[in-house]
């Protein structure tokens, strides 16, 4: 007889705990889930963007995914995106993550996924940079972080997590105070010397390695002479750079049919030629060795953020807590167990 599914929740700390601190652990998952979906063990249906006429900064999304392999998990992340949160001193983003069963369908998990979808983001962009600079011959000393809220913070923590060391960190944000803020952060992590810009192009132009973090919803960065020096773009907000900018550089993305959608930059310069030559390849292509960046043009990496990495780190997460004797299930949460009563 089968066992009477059971269902736990985790909370956010004990998410916390189960990933600080294993940032290069954690980036290895992100690649074994990225080989997967590159080998087609994976189900990643279109993200579903929940919108509001009269709000229209907000957003809630779903994003439905299965993994196979040793995650051998489905499930859904629903997260939320609320700009206006900031003001109000707390996150813009919020989300919960559900895990199901492979066997029975029955889901056996909630768990906190803000933190989870942080991390993955950060554990993927971190990987793309390692990867595309090793590549390119040189990892970048000089990085500019665009945009300083969380994501910004987790992604300089994957970058040093994985071997990245900086002698220049710049900083842009439109607000002066959170700029204030993020310097103060990396100077108590960093050696390097900390400098906020009050251009955009001050700190494209000084950066070697440039991180997008933003929440802009249209092209704001125009200018492809800033990247001049040929920088490589983690492009991880999606809407940052006009489509001359991407037409002109050499694009790689984690899923084309999925960054090609929603009025991302890479969209945009689809619908501007009518086609996606301009899309070197994906993630999946430069690990195994197909597409090789080039060191003579900006390297721009797009990714649209694929549920079944989240999926990957929760499923590591949900595995951890389970092991420490930690887990913490709902009584009764499966109540008509029986087909008549």
């Amino acid at each position: 007889m089968t066992q009477s599914p059971s269902f736990a929740v985790i909370s956010g700390a004990q998410v916390h705990e189960a990933v600080t601190g294993r940032e290069a652990q954690v980036t290895d998952m992100i690649e074994a889930a990225y080989r997967l979906h590159g080998e087609g063990a994976t189900v990643n249906p279109d993200s579903y963007f929940l919108r509001f006429p009269d709000e229209p900064a907000n957003r809630i999304i779903a994003l439905p995914a299965s993994v196979q392999g040793d995650v051998d998990v489905h499930g859904i992340k629903w997260i939320s995106s609320f700009p206006g949160n900031v003001a109000n001193g707390i996150p813009r983003a919020s989300a919960v993550l559900i895990l199901n069963d492979t066997a029975t369908g029955y889901p056996f998990a909630c768990l906190e996924s803000s933190i989870i979808s942080a991390a993955r983001t950060a554990a993927s962009a971190a990987l793309a940079a390692a990867r595309l600079a090793d590549a390119r011959g040189e990892r970048p000393r000089r990085v500019g972080f665009f945009g300083v809220g969380l994501i910004a913070r987790y992604l300089h923590t994957y970058l040093a997590g994985n071997g990245f060391d900086f002698d220049e960190l710049h900083v842009h944000d439109l607000s002066r105070e959170h700029a204030e803020g993020f310097r103060g952060y990396l100077e108590r992590t960093e050696k390097g010397t900390v400098t906020i810009h009050d251009t955009a192009e001050g700190l494209v132009r000084s950066s070697d390695l440039i991180v997008f973090a933003t929440v802009a919803g249209e092209p704001h960065v125009t200018d492809p002479a800033w990247f001049a020096h040929n920088p490589l773009v983690l492009h991880v907000s999606l809407r940052d750079l006009s489509p001359e900018i991407i037409l002109a550089s050499y694009n790689i993305v984690d899923d084309v049919e999925h960054c090609m959608k929603a009025n991302t930059s890479p969209h945009l310069a689809e619908q501007r030629v009518g086609h996606r030559d301009f899309v070197a390849g994906t993630l999946y292509d430069v690990l195994v060795g197909t597409t090789v960046p080039p060191a003579d043009r900006p390297v721009v990496f797009s990714p649209f953020g694929l549920g079944v990495l989240d999926l990957a780190v929760a499923r590591y997460v949900y595995d951890r807590v389970t092991e420490s004797g930690d887990l913490t299930e709902i009584p009764g949460f499966f109540h008509e167990m029986k087909r008549y009563g």
